[in-house]
């Protein structure tokens, strides 16, 4: 399933709630949460919640993000955070891929480790007694 954002035109309805500050760029711009309507694609006039610019002015057109069922959804990441969040998810998913094959090597040396001094432990029980006689006479 694909993801699918849409931008109708919406305008505010006049219920403004208290303010948010949200950072756009290298600005602060001050958001607060406004009834919006719009109307969709079936021409169903439609209303909800969404965040708008402080002081827009009731009945002001703004730009709403809808999902495919025609609710209202937050807009995509804008360029510069789409290729942050890229980056730090790759970083992350490379450095992940390193810790787990440090740990599996870890892993497969320490049960080598162990059989080996397995293996060692049993020929010295057969090899010990021969040496230890040589010094008792």
């Amino acid at each position: 399933m694909h993801a699918h954002r849409a931008r109708p035109g919406g305008g505010t309805t006049g219920d403004h709630r208290p303010s948010d500050v949200e950072r756009q760029g290298d600005t602060e711009v001050a958001k607060q949460l406004a009834q919006v309507r719009w109307t969709d694609r079936d021409g169903t006039v439609r209303t909800g919640t969404a965040r708008v610019t402080s002081g827009t002015p009731v009945g002001a057109t703004v730009r709403v993000w809808v999902d495919r069922g025609e609710n209202l959804a937050i807009p995509p990441m804008d360029a510069f955070k789409a290729r942050t969040t890229g980056w730090f998810v790759g970083s992350m998913t490379a450095l992940g891929v390193v810790v787990g094959v440090y740990a599996a090597q870890a892993g497969v040396l320490l049960a080598l480790d162990r059989r080996r001094y397995v293996q060692w432990d049993a020929e010295w029980d057969l090899v010990e007694p021969l040496w230890s006689a040589r010094f008792r006479r």
